[in-house]
């Protein structure tokens, strides 16, 4: 459950990280889309963040050693 949601939400910063590149090239600089679309990015990172460190704590996800 928790991988999923993570790669929903990772997937979720890529559109949004394309969509600023789209309108910062597009607009440029005359409208608030870019500023809106870092603020999604932002809130989605957030949100990522907390769902690892509730995946790991809850022992949902476990991480491993690279070898």
């Amino acid at each position: 459950m928790f991988k999923t949601l993570i790669i929903i939400n990772l997937a979720l910063i890529l559109a949004s990280l394309a969509s600023g590149v789209i309108f910062l090239a597009r607009d440029n600089g005359k409208t608030l889309r870019v500023v809106q679309s870092l603020t999604v990015r932002i809130a989605l990172s957030a949100t990522l963040i907390i769902l690892l460190l509730t995946g790991y704590y809850s022992g949902a996800i476990q991480p491993h050693a690279i070898s």
